[in-house]
């Protein structure tokens, strides 16, 4: 891929110390990437167009360490590249790792620690693999892939695609969240999709009353 005949995209949006958003990524369907700044190794969430740009601005991060795909909807045809560009690990659930068959990637089954204060957490539904990634910083950020996206209020919410895989796993999985976490552990949520939506936050507060008000 020539990275210099893509149009320079906006800059890496930062939402809170450490943490930067990515303009939506049209191959992956309009999809928001995150950069995470970690002592232990830093970590790209799904993959953003890949322009010299983000790659110059990964790089003077210090590089990455994980790149986690949240779902097969957030494999760019692009991931490759960044791979060799970033040498960095590809994680996905095992379930959907079939999807990369030329790639060495890392899988795993329901939860896998990538440090000691990141947990990625399979949540089924939308699709197969779909996953969350758990950020212990902030109080607690939750990246939902499109396992759940905001509402026209912000609300966080599953929604119900022509592509959802199984609606009601969708729904079990929003029960283990609400379950598993509590407002003292999960402030924020930065979904995958549809950030249009948050305004200039660019995320969602008071993550976990939002999110117990839908599975009320």
């Amino acid at each position: 891929m020539n990275l210099n005949t893509i149009k320079s995209p906006k800059p890496p949006r930062l939402l809170l110390e450490d943490l930067f958003a990515f303009a939506p990524n049209r191959e992956i369907l309009g999809g928001t990437s995150y950069f995470i700044g970690e002592k232990s190794g830093n970590v790209l969430i799904d993959c953003p167009v890949y322009h010299p740009d983000y790659l110059s601005f990964i790089n003077k991060q210090g590089g990455v360490k994980w790149l986690f795909l949240s779902h097969r909807g957030g494999i760019s045809p692009s991931l490759k590249s960044w791979q060799q560009a970033l040498n960095c690990h590809v994680i996905i659930q095992e379930q959907e790792a079939y999807l990369l068959p030329t790639m060495t990637v890392t899988s795993f089954e329901k939860e896998m620690a990538i440090a000691e204060s990141m947990t990625i957490i399979w949540t089924p539904g939308h699709s197969t693999g779909s996953s969350c990634l758990y950020w212990q910083r902030h109080g607690g950020v939750l990246f939902t892939g499109r396992h759940l996206l905001p509402d026209r209020k912000g609300f966080p919410v599953p929604l119900k695609l022509d592509k959802t895989f199984h609606w009601g796993r969708q729904l079990q999985s929003v029960a283990l969240l609400c379950d598993r976490f509590s407002p003292d552990t999960l402030h924020y949520i930065c979904p995958g999709a549809n950030t249009r939506l948050l305004g200039e936050t660019g995320l969602i507060d008071d993550a976990y009353q939002s999110l117990t008000r839908f599975a009320e």
